[in-house]
């Protein structure tokens, strides 16, 4: 078990920082705060976070993103240790990092709820996937 000051940080980046890098933090703060603090962040910020995401949230999972999250620029976060990137290819933001990875997510930003819980799902299914590399040292940190 990481004790809670040596926790790794892990950020979810996308450009606006307003749908997919949301989620993700939201989940990762829900399935695995217990192995790494996450946050999320963009190149640009939206001003509110997608209402389609906000709302499938709190279906879904119970989370009021509005209530514990914003839409933040990259300078607003601290250094991490680990870059998720959603997918958006050549547009993602550069972090440094110890360890890197892209997700390859669809933005389902104006497409119908079943796109948006199928990324939901992905990201969910995601985040335990890195939890459990992260806790067993799959992934050096």
């Amino acid at each position: 078990m990481v004790s809670s000051m040596n926790k790794p940080k892990v950020a979810f980046i996308c450009v606006h920082n307003s749908c997919r890098s949301q989620m993700a933090e939201a989940l990762g703060k829900l399935f695995a705060s217990d192995v790494f603090e996450s946050y999320s962040a963009g190149t640009e910020t939206k001003d509110r976070i997608n209402q389609d995401a906000v709302r499938l949230m709190k279906t879904e999972y119970g989370i009021d993103m509005e209530q514990t999250q914003s839409s933040k620029l990259i300078d607003d976060i601290p250094s991490v240790d680990v870059v998720i990137t959603m997918g958006c290819n050549v547009e993602c933001p550069y972090l440094p990092c110890k360890h890197r990875e892209d997700w390859d997510l669809d933005d389902p930003s104006g497409k119908a709820d079943e796109e948006f819980l199928t990324i939901m799902k992905r990201i969910e299914t995601n985040i335990l996937s890195l939890k459990k590399r992260v806790s067993d040292g799959t992934i050096p940190l």
